[in-house]
């Protein structure tokens, strides 16, 4: 027993080189028994194997609306740049740098409205470990909550016009790995406000930082676009692929000049519906020079229970359907929870291992 702790402590310290997969089944492969995984034994794959569009881009969901925190250190996160390096991801995104009244830095204009100190300076720790990785990062913009509250995104406006040029001046001018920035409102369908704030503050990044690229996530307001605490999983009135091909033409033709890219939230519409919005999100993208990418959700919004993995046959359906339909990257919500060996949820080391199985990784 304790060679095996000095094996897994050596593990977890390897060079960030290394490759991950020993560990990653050192860490996994035996039960509570000490009865080891037969490593000669591989699963038989009966479809094509790497037929889809890879996921090279996570969020990072480190302030949390309905998902639980792992409370990890910088040692937990070193490690887990390492296995998203390792299955392919260039690319990390902060989902948020506040919201509401948590925030991932000390931002003295955020501070002196009242939000919480933190312990800890998330978006400093983000940047360094993306540039000793070799990863892009995005900043991921304040939410304040009032946009949720009152269905106006023009709340969001007035607290980003500061919190954007903090970033920039504390993090943004100091780090090569400061790659761009995510517009975080989360829409679905033409809201309030919506095309003027994308705008407004797409327009502020890109002037401050010198043009650095600009992204959205909304979600397609599908059959399964139900609230994280609603009881049901799906709900009656759902939009058709026609009616959110002209409101996504009359949002794209107003953001596309400051905004470079649309990912898609996958998880709100089924999976024989994926090709049908999905051309018409590449249709809309290439209309107006925007990048079309997919953010392939990792968790599954077809159970009772929120939110565990997703079922590894799902979220291949939907990354083909990606390939398929031309788009031009796939990130996903979220690695370290759904997908990360060393997650509280057991179930996503074996979702990793699907994936680096498909892929050939």
């Amino acid at each position: 027993m304790e060679n095996r702790r000095s094996f897994l402590k050596k593990s977890a310290l390897a060079a960030a080189g290394a490759p991950l997969l020993a560990s990653c089944k050192s860490a996994r492969g035996g039960d509570k028994w000490g009865i080891e995984a037969d490593e000669s034994i591989q699963n038989t794959l009966i479809v094509p194997k790497a037929n889809a569009l890879p996921i090279t881009g996570t969020f990072l969901d480190e302030i949390s609306h309905d998902i639980p925190h792992q409370n990890w250190g910088e040692k937990e996160w070193d490690r887990d740049f390492r296995y998203m390096k390792d299955m392919g991801i260039d690319t990390v995104i902060d989902i948020r740098c506040g919201y509401r009244k948590f925030i991932t830095y000390p931002s003295p204009y955020l501070l002196g409205k009242g939000c919480y100190m933190p312990s800890v300076d998330l978006i400093d720790m983000f940047c360094r470990l993306a540039q000793k990785y070799d990863m892009k990062f995005m900043l991921g913009l304040y939410d304040s909550g009032k946009y949720w509250d009152t269905g106006d995104m023009s709340y969001e406006v007035e607290s980003n016009k500061y919190v954007i040029d903090e970033i920039w001046n504390m993090y943004g001018s100091r780090y090569s790995s400061f790659g761009g920035w995510y517009i975080s409102g989360e829409i679905s369908r033409a809201t309030k406000g919506a095309i003027e704030s994308f705008r407004t503050m797409g327009r502020q990044c890109k002037e401050i930082s010198g043009g650095l690229p600009t992204f959205i996530s909304p979600w397609i307001d599908g059959k399964k676009a139900v609230g994280a605490a609603s009881d049901k999983l799906t709900k009656e009135e759902a939009v058709s692929v026609a009616r959110h091909e002209k409101e996504w033409d009359e949002i794209f033709d107003g953001i596309h000049d400051y905004v470079d890219a649309c990912a898609f939230q996958d998880g709100h519409i089924d999976y024989d519906e994926l090709d049908a919005f999905f051309t018409v999100n590449k249709k809309l993208a290439d209309k107006y020079g925007m990048q079309c990418w997919t953010n392939a959700e990792n968790f599954d919004r077809d159970m009772p229970i929120h939110f565990f993995p997703i079922k590894f046959d799902k979220l291949r359906l939907k990354l083909e359907a990606a390939k398929r339909c031309g788009y031009d990257k796939a990130i996903t919500f979220e690695f370290s929870h759904f997908m990360s060996p060393q997650s509280a949820y057991l179930q996503a080391g074996h979702l990793y291992d699907r994936y680096r199985e498909y892929f050939g990784i």
